[in-house]
């Protein structure tokens, strides 16, 4: 099993019900392929750097996953036929990558205490 990060970002005209629907759905889509979740991170709304579909802001959310690789192609394909995903990264983590990302996790949760 590989490591991956995801980082989308959904369309901001949808309702907070709708938001944790879609997220939802792209959670249970990975549990249901096998997938190992590590962390799930709601960014919130965020100002965008240039407009995409005429909106000037969006949705971001993170997941952090254990995944087999063949399972990668199929997930990002159902962001594709998903509306209201209006752009996802999906990054696999080296060693080094997933040590820093568990150092971010940590520092998070400090911060909110």
């Amino acid at each position: 099993m590989n490591h991956y990060e995801t980082v989308f970002i959904l369309n901001p005209v949808l309702s907070d019900v709708q938001v944790k629907e879609t997220v939802k759905k792209f959670e249970d889509y990975l549990v249901s392929k096998g997938a190992e979740m590590i962390s799930k991170e709601d960014w919130g709304l965020k100002k965008l750097a240039y407009t995409i579909q005429n909106k000037k802001s969006g949705f971001y959310h993170l997941f952090e996953f254990k995944l087999e690789g063949a399972e990668v192609a199929p997930f990002e394909l159902e962001f594709r036929r998903d509306d209201s995903v209006m752009r996802y990264l999906t990054v696999s983590l080296d060693k080094h990558a997933a040590a820093w990302a568990e150092k971010r996790r940590d520092r998070v949760k400090s911060s909110k205490k």
